[in-house]
C-alpha cells in the first residue's frame, strides 16, 4: 500500500505557484500647471477674464510666466490676488498713475511709475517670494537676447517686460539695457516650462499683422513689434499643450475704456476651452501613470530576481567554506 501511495506521488503534477498579487497602482502627483499670459498693452485685461473662469472651473495654475502686459497681471496673481481681486484693480486703475512721461527723453514713458504701482501691489516682495513661482521676460537690448526674471525686483522685471519701444524708456538693470519681451517672446511658453510646468495653457491677446493701417504712434509700435514677434511667437505657441486667444484683437493698445469687455472676452475664450484643457490633462496624466507602473514593474522585477537568485548565492558561499575548488573558482555564476 505504501509503494502505492510512493507511486502515486511520484507521477502526480507539481501544484503551481499561488499567483502574485497585484502591485498597487503608484501615486502619481498631478501635472504641474503652468500659465503663459502673453502682451498686448490695454488688451492684457482680458488675462483676468481668462484667469477668473479657470479658477471657477477648478483649474489653478501652479507657475506663471508673463510678457508685457501678461506680466503686470502675472505678477498680481502670482502675488496671492483671486481673480475678483485682480477684477476690482483693473476697474480701478487710472491709467495716469502708471503713465510717467518724460518730456526731455523726447517724450518717452519712464516706466519707474509702472515699477512703483506693481511693488505696492505685491507688498514690496521680490519675485522669489511671491506666492507662485513667477516669471517675466524681457528681450536684452545689446544683443536682442531673451532674459527671463525669476529673482529680484518684482516691479522692476515687470517695466522692463513691459518697456515697449519707441513709447517706454529702455530699463537698465546691472550692466545691461532691456525692453518688451514680446520682441523676442510675445507668448512665454519656454518660460512656463522652465519654471517647472507639465502642461502649459498660453493665453495669446497679440496684435497679428492684419493688412490695415494702425492708427497713432502706440498702434504703429505695436504691429511692428508684432510684425517683429510673430513667426518666434507662432514657433513658442505650437509648444503650448492649449492655446487661448481671447477676441480682443480689434481693441487698441491703449484703450482702457474697454477693460470690462477685455475681462469678458477672456472669461468667453476660456470657457470655450475648458473641454481641451480637462482634456489634455487627463491625457498628460494618464501617460504620467503608465510610464509609473512600467517602472514599479521593472524595479519589482528587478527585485524579483534578486530575491531568488540569493539562496543559491549564499549556498555558494556556504559550500566554498569546505571546497577548496570551490573557493579558488569563486562564486560569480550566482552573483
Amino acid at each position: 500500500m505504501l509503494a502505492v501511495l510512493l507511486a502515486a506521488c511520484a507521477g502526480g503534477t507539481r501544484p503551481e505557484p499561488p499567483p502574485q498579487p497585484a502591485l498597487p497602482d503608484p501615486v502619481v502627483p498631478p501635472p504641474k500647471i503652468g500659465l503663459a499670459l502673453g502682451g498686448g498693452a490695454a488688451k492684457g485685461f482680458a488675462h483676468i477674464g481668462v484667469i477668473k473662469m479657470l479658477e471657477a472651473n477648478g483649474i489653478r495654475p501652479d507657475v506663471v510666466a508673463g510678457t508685457s502686459a501678461g506680466s503686470v497681471v502675472g505678477a498680481l496673481y502670482a502675488a496671492g490676488m483671486d481673480p475678483f481681486q485682480l477684477q476690482e484693480k483693473a476697474v480701478a486703475l487710472d491709467e495716469a498713475r502708471i503713465r510717467d512721461v518724460r518730456l526731455f527723453s523726447g517724450g518717452l514713458i519712464q516706466g519707474v511709475a509702472l515699477q512703483e504701482y506693481v511693488n505696492d501691489q505685491v507688498g514690496k516682495r521680490p519675485i522669489e517670494r511671491l506666492r507662485k513661482p513667477f516669471a517675466a521676460v524681457a528681450t536684452r537690448l545689446e544683443t536682442g537676447e531673451r532674459t527671463v526674471f525669476v529673482r529680484g525686483n518684482t516691479g522692476q522685471a515687470v517695466r522692463a517686460s513691459s518697456s515697449v519701444p519707441g513709447v517706454f524708456e529702455p530699463v537698465t538693470i546691472g550692466q545691461y539695457q532691456y525692453v518688451d519681451g514680446g520682441v523676442v517672446s510675445p507668448v512665454p511658453v519656454d518660460a512656463a516650462r522652465q519654471l517647472g510646468a507639465d502642461f502649459v495653457i498660453a493665453v495669446d491677446i497679440s496684435s497679428k499683422a492684419t493688412g490695415r493701417r494702425p492708427d497713432g504712434m502706440l498702434g504703429i509700435v505695436n504691429q511692428s513689434i508684432a510684425i517683429m514677434g510673430q513667426r518666434l511667437g507662432e514657433q513658442e505657441l505650437a509648444r503650448a499643450d492649449v492655446v487661448i486667444r481671447p477676441n480682443v484683437l480689434d481693441y487698441g493698445p491703449a484703450d482702457f475704456t474697454r477693460r470690462n469687455q477685455a475681462i469678458l472676452e477672456g472669461e468667453k475664450a476660456a470657457l470655450a476651452a475648458l473641454p481641451q484643457i480637462r482634456a489634455g490633462l487627463e491625457k498628460l496624466q494618464a501617460r504620467r501613470l503608465e510610464e509609473a507602473r512600467a517602472r514599479q514593474a521593472r524595479q519589482h522585477a528587478e527585485a524579483e530576481a534578486r530575491r531568488a537568485a540569493q539562496p543559491a548565492a549564499e549556498a555558494c558561499q556556504a559550500g566554498a567554506r569546505w571546497n577548496p575548488l570551490r573557493r579558488r573558482e569563486g562564486c560569480t555564476a550566482t552573483r
